[in-house]
This record gives structure tokens, C-alpha cells and sequence, in this order.
């Protein structure tokens, strides 16, 4: 496998930076307006940085500037309380992993790459249509389809929970205080947002993330 890897710099994407690193080529980092985009980034150069792993930042401001979504800069408040359905229907970016697996898919093939990895777990298919099994089975039909080389998408995380990810992770020694995770985009983890929950009730017994609550 010859990989490009999606890479946000949250904890999820870099336990499979460091678990595929002998086999991803490059590591590409979307930003789109999110408040978290700039803390995120800062923890993706650094961790490609230390692994040797090429790493690529594209822009893709059209979607901060006519999608809607509270985690986009200017949106509505970023909910805080339970990681869940109800509450986390506003964080949805429409058709995010969309539109950057279909960029991720354009560069493996311009590279002489054959897979894309991405990221996405168990505990977002209630909440994010594109991260559920059934939409990446259909874009990985797609990218198949559509390319010459035949280029491939692979979810490796997508039917464990963040728990589970987490453990991986510690097994295989990832440096989760150089990852980042707050909707906020402060750059002390706010500790209240509902993704600094999740993270928290991931990390828990091992997690060295400093809070502000």
C-alpha cells in the first residue's frame, strides 16, 4: 500500500499516522474555516515533522465561506454537553469528507499512490452521514471507478470507538499531547465542548491533555 493519509491532527487520524507511517507517502491537512483549523494544523506539521512524513496544507476556504456549521468560524455556538446525535447535529460541515476524500483521491492518483486513508470511527456514524459505513463503501466504489490506477479508500477505524482507538494509540506509542481535538479552537482545550468530552471519556487514565475546566 502507497497511501495518502487525511490528516486533521485530532487524536483519530494521528494514532493512524503512526500506525501506517511506513506505508503513507503523504499526509494532507484541509483547512476550511473551522475554529479549530489553525491548533489543528500546528499538531499535524509536528507530528509529520518528527516522522519524516511529507505533508501538504490545502485550503479550501469556499466551504467556511458558504457552508453553514457551528464549528465554522462565525457560526452559532459550538455545543457543549453530551457527544451525541441531538446535541451534535450542528457540527455537521455538509458533505466534508466528500469533498476532501474526492481532493485525497485526485492527489493519490497524481502521485502514483493507491489508497487514501481516512480517519472516521463508530461513535460519528449517528451524527455525520460521511463517515458512515455505507458512504464510504459507495465513495470507495467511486474513486475505484474513477481513476485509472483503480485508487482505493480505506477506513481502518471506522467500526471502533474512540476508546478503542485510544488504546491502539497508547499501545503503539502515540503522543497525544501533540494532537487536538477542542471545537473551540482555543488553544488550551476549553474541557466543556462535547468533543472535549469525547476525548476526555477517550483518554481517560492516560490522557495528558491540559483543560481549562
Amino acid at each position: 500500500m502507497k497511501a495518502v493519509l487525511i490528516y486533521s491532527g485530532g487524536m483519530d487520524s494521528t494514532t493512524l499516522l503512526y500506525k501506517y507511517r511506513s506505508e503513507i507517502s503523504l499526509a494532507v491537512t484541509f483547512t476550511y474555516g473551522a475554529r479549530q483549523d489553525f491548533e489543528q494544523t500546528a499538531c499535524a506539521k509536528e507530528n509529520c515533522s518528527l516522522l519524516g512524513i511529507e505533508h501538504l496544507i490545502i485550503p479550501l476556504d469556499f466551504m467556511g465561506k458558504y457552508f453553514r456549521s457551528s464549528i465554522l468560524e462565525g457560526g452559532e455556538d459550538v455545543p457543549h454537553g453530551e457527544y451525541d446525535e441531538q446535541n451534535m447535529k450542528s457540527t455537521v460541515v455538509p458533505f466534508r469528507n466528500g469533498i476532501m476524500l474526492s481532493v485525497a483521491v485526485g492527489l493519490a492518483e497524481s502521485r502514483g499512490l493507491d489508497t487514501v486513508l481516512i480517519a472516521n470511527h463508530a461513535g460519528d456514524h449517528s451524527i455525520y452521514p460521511d463517515c458512515r459505513p455505507s458512504f464510504i463503501n459507495a465513495i470507495d466504489a467511486a474513486a475505484e471507478e474513477g481513476t485509472y490506477v483503480g485508487v482505493r479508500i480505506l477506513s481502518p477505524f471506522c467500526e471502533m470507538t474512540k476508546r478503542e482507538i485510544a488504546l491502539e494509540g497508547k499501545k503503539i506509542g502515540v503522543p497525544f499531547e501533540k494532537t487536538y481535538s477542542c471545537y473551540e479552537g482555543r488553544h488550551v482545550h476549553c474541557g466543556l465542548c462535547a468533543t472535549c468530552r469525547e476525548r476526555k471519556e477517550a483518554l481517560e487514565g492516560f490522557d495528558p491533555t491540559e483543560y481549562e475546566v
